[in-house]
């Protein structure tokens, strides 16, 4: 998919999560989905996207795959740059601090990650880089 096709879905994905409170958008692949809000590192803006995610805990485990391209999501990038970024789930949103999964972390985590959606591992054979396992923890 194009990035330019893929930004279009991901925008009306995101319109129709919000507008619905997420009962519309909040389950693709057989997997919840999240709207993670980032502070853009060049331009100072929010920057929200739809994302899969694990549940662990009072944490969520979201995976930075941008579809197996050989760069990194603009989102995980303005994480890098700001940690600091909100999280809706259905119809809450709470405060969240990032933090990328090191190599033992990812090492459990890959694993979970495969069983839960097949689709991450054919993203990591298209890619050198190592796609990142990210940790939304509760602010404060």
């Amino acid at each position: 998919m194009r990035d330019t096709s893929a930004k279009h879905l991901s925008t009306l994905h995101r319109i129709l999560y919000r507008a619905t409170r997420g009962m519309i958008g909040r389950r693709l692949v057989d997997n919840d989905m999240c709207l993670l809000t980032t502070t853009g590192r060049r331009t100072g803006k929010p920057h929200t996207v739809p994302l899969l995610y694990l549940s662990d805990g009072d944490r969520l485990v979201v995976i930075a795959s941008w579809g197996g391209r050989d760069r990194h999501p603009e989102w995980y990038l303005n994480l890098l740059a700001d940690p600091r970024a909100t999280v809706q789930v259905l119809g809450q949103r709470w405060a969240v601090e990032a933090s990328t999964a090191g190599t033992d972390e990812r090492e459990i985590w890959w694993p979970r990650v495969l069983a839960a959606y097949d689709g991450y591992g054919v993203y990591e054979s298209r890619t050198d880089r190592e796609i990142p396992v990210v940790f939304l923890n509760p602010a404060g």
